[in-house]
């Protein structure tokens, strides 16, 4: 990498302040919270380092396209996102990709199976924030060393056949991965952030928004309308610098189920008013439920109950008939 990991520079004082550390009457710096600076390698460096076999390119656009059909009523299989919360051994990842891979094979006539690979952890308090923050959970939080290992898992990963799936979480570290994803998440912490929904405005891949932690869906309606439209807003270009960013506005948005406060919102009746409310207001209707989260009151035994209820539903005849963009 043109950019290593090192030891953490001081901030520099503003101009007229003292140096960190020393006396004086001046203003106080402006980063006086803030410890050190460590430089990251720029998206475009990464990305040359790292970057993607033509057939693995050609694999994420189909992958993508078919994901697309599957959301808008063009492709009757089901979508499946398997994987575990996150990942924090590579290893032991890749391990469960190639398995996944096989079952994605065996299934490919009925199901498209999406490998959940989750490098970010958003947290109610504090804890570990993930595999770019902190790839070796030690504090040491070298995410130079964790963007690298990051893009490394998803090449190796989609290298199977596999699409992959992820969280965008910090906005700076989407350039640095989104070219090798083919399905985003919006968690519900941060389905009301305009930050988050400017990023998806201008990411080429469909992404889904949680509904609120409250359960509620009007956060995540109010997100997938504004990731559709243009935005404009600061962020990073390829070479790492500020920049005013302008998107086209993301149409392949649309809603996620996780349950909330008052319990799940999986049910049957809950399905359809989700769809409805979704539907009155010109977004698309067909949802994705996740089955961990407040759906499965965080048991990961009954995650398991919840596919099979979901899957038995489906099988009576449950589906939600086309009438969007039709």
């Amino acid at each position: 990498m043109t950019v290593t990991s090192g030891p953490l520079a001081e901030p520099a004082a503003a101009p007229g302040a003292a140096a960190p550390g020393a006396a004086g009457r001046g203003p106080r710096p402006a980063s006086q919270r803030i410890s050190g600076f460590r430089p990251l390698p720029a998206p475009r460096q990464l990305l040359a380092d790292l970057p993607p076999a033509p057939a693995l390119i050609r694999s994420i656009e189909r992958s993508r396209t078919e994901i697309q059909a599957v959301l808008n009523g063009v492709d009757d299989r089901l979508l499946v996102i398997a994987g575990p919360c996150s990942i924090h051994d590579p290893a032991a990842g890749l391990d469960y990709a190639r398995r996944l891979a096989v079952a994605a094979g065996e299934h490919q006539q009925d199901l498209l199976i999406v490998l959940r690979a989750y490098f970010e952890k958003p947290r109610t308090t504090i804890g570990w924030k993930g595999l770019i923050n902190d790839p070796r959970l030690d504090g040491s939080h070298d995410m130079a060393e964790g963007l690298q290992t990051a893009r490394r898992f998803l090449l190796e990963a989609g290298n199977l056949g596999l699409p992959v799936a992820t969280e965008f979480l910090e906005p700076v570290t989407a350039p640095y991965l989104a070219d090798l994803v083919s399905w985003g998440a919006v968690g519900a912490r941060t389905t009301e952030s305009q930050v988050h929904r400017q990023l998806v405005s201008g990411l080429p891949l469909p992404v889904g928004f949680k509904n609120g932690t409250d359960g509620s869906l009007d956060a995540a309606m109010d997100a997938c309308q504004a990731a559709a439209a243009p935005q404009s807003f600061p962020g990073i270009d390829e070479t790492g610098r500020a920049a005013a960013v302008r998107t086209t506005g993301n149409p392949d948005t649309h809603v996620i189920l996780r349950g909330g406060a008052a319990g799940p919102n999986f049910s049957a009746a809950d399905v359809a008013a989700a769809a409805e409310a979704l539907a009155a207001r010109d977004l698309n209707p067909r949802l994705i439920i996740d089955a961990s989260h407040a759906n499965s009151g965080k048991s990961h035994v009954r995650q398991a109950e919840v596919a099979v209820e979901l899957a038995g539903r489906l099988a009576e005849g449950e589906r939600r008939r086309p009438s969007w963009r039709e």
